[in-house]
């Protein structure tokens, strides 16, 4: 499993925040390239949202599951790449000093031919492409911080 953490100087709710819109994934999460569709019950248990990774023309269609969720705290998403597979992704909140959180995301192919190459060059590319991605959720947190 690749493992990151960032520390972020937002809130945990601040952060869960930008998990909880669906709408923003595409900003923050690196590979995703469009968001086409958010239920309306996104991020509880079961709900669903739609998604275009990969570069343009490869891009595959399909969807991330809300597995489990424990605002401000914990979001756990089954993401879909089929047919490269799917992967379970981890993303703890927790408070540090003062107004800030830690942030760790854990990411693990859990299905599909994705699970079948796993070895350390796809761990050192699930660990860069995970520091990208929180670098890009803390400069969305830290903004919205600003904005209030």
């Amino acid at each position: 499993m690749a493992i990151v953490e960032k520390v972020i100087d937002a809130s945990p709710q601040q952060v869960f925040d930008v998990l909880a819109d669906g709408w923003t994934y595409s900003d923050w999460v690196v590979g995703t390239a469009h968001v086409r569709n958010v239920e309306d019950t996104w991020p509880r248990v079961s709900s669903r949202l739609h998604h275009r990774s990969g570069p343009w023309p490869f891009s595959l269609q399909d969807s991330s599951t809300v597995l489990v969720c424990e605002p401000p705290r914990k979001l756990v998403i089954k993401a879909g790449l089929w047919p490269a597979g799917e992967a379970t992704v981890v993303f703890t909140l927790d408070p540090v000093g003062d107004g800030a959180t830690r942030v760790r995301i854990g990411e693990n192919f859990a299905a599909g031919p994705l699970r079948w190459v796993r070895n350390k060059l796809n761990d050192l590319v699930l660990h860069q492409r995970n520091k990208e991605t929180l670098n890009r959720l803390s400069d969305i947190a830290t903004r919205q911080k600003a904005d209030r």
